[in-house]
């Protein structure tokens, strides 16, 4: 028989029981994954091309994720050139080496793999993960990547009956890179599609009577698109993490790597319906569709896909104009922090950034500010880190339009830690333009 113990032991190992089992319940979940990136056959617009496949899906394999998860990304690159993954409105807390953009990341080189460890800290929403090199983006490698709020923070709605992810954007048949490596602008888009494939290549089967939620985002490359619902209202609950006070509309405008939920109640007749999208803003509108299935369906659809707004800039902005930020919805923590005034923020450096289109030694380049950005050789996080001369310079585009021609350079803007940057974006060409501030999470103010 072993030795008795005392009740003073007896009280220490139960107490450090409690803190090994604390520890380990503390510590937030983890999930783990394994990418191979691969070229296959593809005809999402009835063309054989080759596309980029993850794991051999096109559009590759849906993130499902919890605030606060901790997630595994193991990626082997199988193609013959460099490759990145970039993760579209996941902020990347002091944690910006995994952010997968150049500059920030080191390629993966063919035959290698990387693995990206990242913490989905303190957000909800509707995002999507997509290649950022190379206009890989124009040949797939995109997939859907969901946060959600964890079961102590219900969301401020009703849950619904069904969760479906859509990501939709414009399409080439072409390859992208041969066109503009020649010195031209990219050409007008093949063709749309709705998660990888054309015209009513894709069907959602819905429960009549019952709220469903989708959420979609504009993967394309080129243009805008307004998304709409056969003889359905759409309640927008989300904007990339960010709840509104619910307004109603019958079609959304959703820009380039824009990210939105609605809540679609299906209360119309069994039968099916046109789920629409199509680009805005272009003098030529493709549209293409896929069918909203009613389970108890006793019809086809029929009639043809309602219309949308085409080139009316001003419908656009009264949309953005009427969303509004939900302030009484919980956010990702159970203890929320406050929120800012923001009229009495200080910011500590104003930003203009002005875009332009230029030809620089015969070929069509786009520019900031009259700087085109050239990739240098060594990544800009490693020469930062170790202090590598040469590489880039701080300071090395300015921080507002110059007017003057557009030249080559590997820009970098200064910026401060903890500080408040007041951006402003400038537009004088005749396309729309989307801006994507990576990483990082703002504030629409004008």
């Amino acid at each position: 028989m072993g030795a008795r113990r005392g009740p003073r032991e007896v009280v220490s190992m139960a107490v450090l029981v409690l803190l090994l089992v604390s520890c380990v319940n503390g510590e937030d979940p983890y999930s783990f994954y394994n990418w191979n990136v691969t070229y296959g056959d593809i005809y999402p617009l009835g063309v054989k091309q080759q596309g980029i496949l993850i794991n051999g899906q096109f559009p590759g394999p849906q993130i499902e994720s919890v605030t606060n998860d901790n997630l595994i990304i193991n990626v082997f690159n199988a193609l013959d050139e460099p490759f990145l993954l970039s993760w579209n409105g996941v902020q990347q807390k002091r944690n910006s080496w995994q952010d997968g953009v150049y500059g920030t990341n080191c390629p993966i080189p063919p035959g290698q793999n990387f693995t990206y460890i990242l913490q989905v800290k303190d957000q909800i929403g509707s995002y999507f993960y997509f290649p950022s090199l190379a206009f890989h983006k124009a040949a797939g490698g995109f997939g859907g990547f969901k946060i959600l709020s964890r079961s102590v923070i219900p969301v401020p709605f009703p849950p619904p009956a069904n969760d479906f992810t859509i990501l939709a954007g414009d399409w080439f048949t072409k390859t992208t890179p041969a066109i503009l490596d020649g010195g031209s602008d990219l050409p007008f888009p093949d063709g749309l599609l709705i998660n990888g494939r054309g015209s009513n290549g894709y069907t959602f089967t819905v429960d009549q009577g019952k709220t469903h939620r989708f959420r979609i985002s504009n993967v394309g490359i080129t243009t805008a698109i307004n998304f709409r619902i056969q003889g359905h209202k759409m309640v927008l609950v989300e904007v990339e993490g960010t709840h509104t006070l619910q307004n109603t509309y019958d079609s959304l405008d959703i820009h380039l790597g824009q990210s939105c939920s609605v809540l679609v109640t299906c209360d119309q007749p069994a039968q099916d319906y046109y789920i629409v999208v199509s680009t805005r803003f272009t003098s030529e509108v493709l549209t293409t569709t896929s069918i909203l299935h009613y389970s108890n369906s006793a019809g086809s659809v029929s009639g043809p896909p309602p219309g949308g707004p085409t080139m009316q800039i001003d419908w656009s902005l009264e949309q953005a104009r009427s969303m509004r930020r939900n302030l009484t919805a919980s956010g990702p923590r159970p203890n929320p922090q406050g929120s800012y005034h923001y009229g009495m923020i200080n910011t500590t450096q104003t930003i203009r950034l002005a875009n332009s289109a230029s030809v620089i030694n015969g070929k069509q380049r786009y520019a900031v500010n009259s700087v085109s950005f050239v990739p240098a050789d060594t990544p800009l996080k490693l020469a930062d880190y170790f202090n590598i001369p040469g590489v880039f310079t701080l300071g090395s585009i300015p921080n507002s339009p110059t007017g003057g021609a557009a030249y080559l350079q590997t820009s970098v803007m200064a910026a401060d830690f903890r500080g408040y940057a007041e951006i402003v974006f400038e537009n004088s060409e005749d396309t729309v333009q989307s801006w994507h501030i990576d990483g990082h999470n703002f504030f629409v103010v004008g």
